[in-house]
């Protein structure tokens, strides 16, 4: 039955990378740290095209591939609501993070990484991935659901210093508190800003 449940929670990965020993390493790795390597790609456009047929939990980019490059494949993946993407970059094309991050991009790692590094990446990239689609689905609008992310992450930050939440931990409290009390995220963050150091009990963060 264990094995049946840890089976089932194993998040399933796609990498893309045209340097085979990286790719090769970077499997090993995230087999070894209880992933599925569920494909393969040497360049961008393999990498779309195997994100679209196999839908996987999370998609490692490299920057660099040819064909097409990480950039567009992540605005591919990341744009058509396919996975998160981690992006790997070298440590020279640090200014392409920003780039990285326009394109939709949930983390990144700087090459050379140690396994310490990839997991982290991984778990902060599903994290942000999920919070995104739960406000997408919550509303519809572009300018309210931006509107709504900004209130979200201000909100969020209170509760990290103020209640040493960690940055999952903050949103989930805010996705629960608003379903309990049959209000929007957005309301609930609006509440946790505007009443900046006391919360009121409706809203009040466990101590």
């Amino acid at each position: 039955m264990a094995d049946t449940q840890a089976s089932a929670e194993r998040r399933r990965v796609l990498i893309a990378e045209d340097e085979a020993l990286i790719r090769l390493d970077l499997a090993e790795m995230l087999v070894e740290e209880g992933y599925d390597v569920v494909g393969e790609a040497g360049d961008g456009e393999t990498a779309v095209r195997l994100a679209e047929d196999l839908i996987p939990d999370l998609v490692i980019l490299d920057i660099k591939m040819p064909i097409m490059d990480g950039l567009a494949a992540a605005e591919r993946i990341a744009g058509g609501r396919i996975a998160p993407v981690v992006i790997l970059t070298a440590f020279s094309q640090r200014d392409l993070v920003e780039r990285a991050r326009a394109a939709g991009a949930m983390a990144y790692l700087v090459k050379p990484f140690q396994k310490s590094d990839l997991v982290p990446a991984i778990e902060i990239a599903l994290s942000r991935y999920s919070e995104i689609s739960a406000l997408e689905t919550e509303v519809a609008g572009l300018t309210d659901r931006l509107e709504t992310r900004k209130s979200v992450e201000r909100a969020k930050g209170e509760l990290m210093t103020k209640f040493s939440m960690t940055e999952p931990q903050a949103f989930k409290w805010i996705q629960r508190t608003a379903m309990d009390h049959r209000m929007t995220m957005r309301e609930v963050a609006d509440r946790i800003l505007a009443e900046g150091q006391e919360p009121s009990a409706e809203v009040q963060p466990p101590q």
